[in-house]
């Protein structure tokens, strides 16, 4: 293990995955043949079974879920499109015929790790010197499909941190059926996929400035009423923009859904495999209004896709694509505001080195700059960074990870230019933080790893993951931490 010289305080808090934390969610065995055989049996069941059955399911299952029978309704409209026409069934086989396309999912199942923290949008009837604060963690099922979920708590005016209850319930989002899209944004998008022609403009133009979804679905069609024998080229454009759509999307918990409740799931086909590693940051616009943002890798099973998560209260997200020729790979990190009028981030471009990119609009980036290659033994296979740089009068701290020998993972520090972040003024030469004896077991041995960090009374505070079995929380002094980066600056 590597020894930091400075003092680096593990808090005695762990978070460990608990599997009875279970969602429900749609189920369909097989292909339409086995389905169709499947509601055969169900509606052939007489009432009073019907209702006997349902009843039993009701006991079993509403004191793990909010509202069971509205999942099993909302399950049943996946599989209404198979039911044959003209078909009269009751409340009831209804409701029972969703519960047959429902099943459990434990979100915690296989691990819970990879934790980022941020202030709470509600900072209201606090003490002097305390801060409430969301952590969000990446929590893996069977299969290894990634979601994020969140706690919650305060943080007092001696750094002591105390939680909140964690709910036993755990309840996906409403997906917002009819979105809204920015016209410019979503032209800009098109023109990114190389599908911006005659035919797209011709679909979007008459579409107003902010348009709904459905809006986009007239259009479309009006597009196709023109051609009574349509083209592949038409056909691939429409198939493009719907798929940029689909990736583009909102979703919104009910009010009475506590944080700890709160799982965000895979909706889209390009996250179908999971939401990976989730980077939050409270970003700060130059005229003071507060947007919480999200980086995370979208895996639907082949291929990764770097989107932007956005949210104001917690309760309401917009998920967008990132695009470009430089977000094509994983680990970005968003800066807390713009610098020098232009939003930055730092990212990773070729799984090895650490790159850093600016750009006009936070949903394209194009260019990237290389920032710093592996320097030290204990990170000469990658480095990358750990969250988003914290703003210090000194520069911005950039907490990241590197890979050494036996391919441990460790927490390193760098320290950035305050006005120009594409210059490294200080670097930690050993890890901040290194997997002790009791962080080196789990689902991935012999790793620490962070997505983000706050700075509150003069500590950073920092939660971890370790070997993605566990996570934890380490502070540091600030004072310290800047000492050390600006020694070995003037080294």
């Amino acid at each position: 293990m590597y020894k930091s010289p400075l003092d680096v305080r593990r808090k005695a808090v762990q978070f460990h995955s608990e599997p009875s934390r279970v969602i429900a969610k749609s189920y369909l065995p097989g292909g339409e043949a086995r389905i169709k055989h499947i509601i055969k049996r169900i509606l052939a069941l007489p009432e009073d079974q019907t209702n006997q059955l349902l009843a039993d399911l009701n006991a079993d299952f509403s004191m793990r879920h909010k509202n069971i029978e509205q999942i099993f309704r909302n399950n049943f409209a996946v599989i209404k499109q198979w039911i044959p026409e003209k078909t009269i069934f009751s409340v009831e086989k209804q409701c029972l015929l969703g519960a047959y396309f429902t099943h459990e999912y434990s979100i915690e199942g296989a691990a819970f790790f990879n934790p980022s923290i941020v202030s709470h949008p509600d900072q209201s009837h606090l003490k002097a010197g305390c801060l409430r604060f969301i952590l969000s963690f990446r929590s893996t099922g069977e299969g290894h499909i990634s979601s994020i979920e969140f706690r919650s708590g305060v943080i007092d005016e001696n750094n002591e941190l105390s939680f909140d209850p964690v709910s036993k319930l755990v309840e996906t989002p409403e997906l917002i059926e009819n979105p809204t899209y920015d016209k410019y944004v979503f032209s800009l998008k098109i023109e990114d996929m190389e599908a911006k022609h005659t035919i797209s403009e011709e679909i979007l133009q008459p579409l107003p400035d902010q348009f709904k979804l459905s809006d986009l679905q007239r259009s479309i069609q009006q597009e196709l009423d023109k051609y009574p024998d349509p083209t592949p080229l038409l056909h691939e454009t429409i198939e493009k923009i719907y798929w940029l759509a689909r990736s583009n999307y909102e979703l919104k918990f009910r009010s009475d859904h506590r944080i700890s409740e709160r799982v965000i799931f895979p909706v889209s086909e390009n996250e179908s495999r999971g939401i990976e590693d989730a980077r939050f940051v409270k970003f700060v616009e130059d005229d003071g209004s507060i947007n919480y943002y999200a980086t995370y890798t979208a895996y639907n099973g082949f291929n990764i896709l770097p989107q932007l998560l956005e949210t104001k209260d917690f309760f309401h997200f917009k998920i967008r694509t990132l695009n470009g020729k430089a977000v094509q790979n994983k680990g970005m990190a968003l800066f807390p505001r713009r610098v020098d009028g232009k939003y930055m981030m730092i990212s990773r471009q070729d799984g090895e080195n650490m790159y850093i990119m600016a750009s006009d609009n936070l949903h394209f980036w194009h260019q990237a700059e290389l920032l710093q290659v592996p320097k030290y033994p204990w990170e000469f296979i990658q480095i990358g960074n750990c969250g988003s740089p914290l703003e210090t009068e000194a520069g911005w701290i950039l907490l990241t990870h590197g890979v050494g020998a036996m391919r441990r993972y460790c927490i390193g520090a760098y320290l950035l230019d305050l006005e120009d972040p594409t210059k490294v003024i200080g670097q930690l030469p050993e890890p901040l933080l290194s997997p002790m004896e009791n962080e080196r077991e789990g689902y991935v041995p012999n790793v620490l790893y962070t997505c983000g960090a706050i700075i509150h009374n003069d500590e950073v505070i920092i939660p971890y993951s370790m070997s993605d079995a566990a996570s934890g929380i380490a502070v540091v002094s600030l004072k310290q931490l800047l000492v050390r980066l600006q020694a070995q600056a003037a080294a």
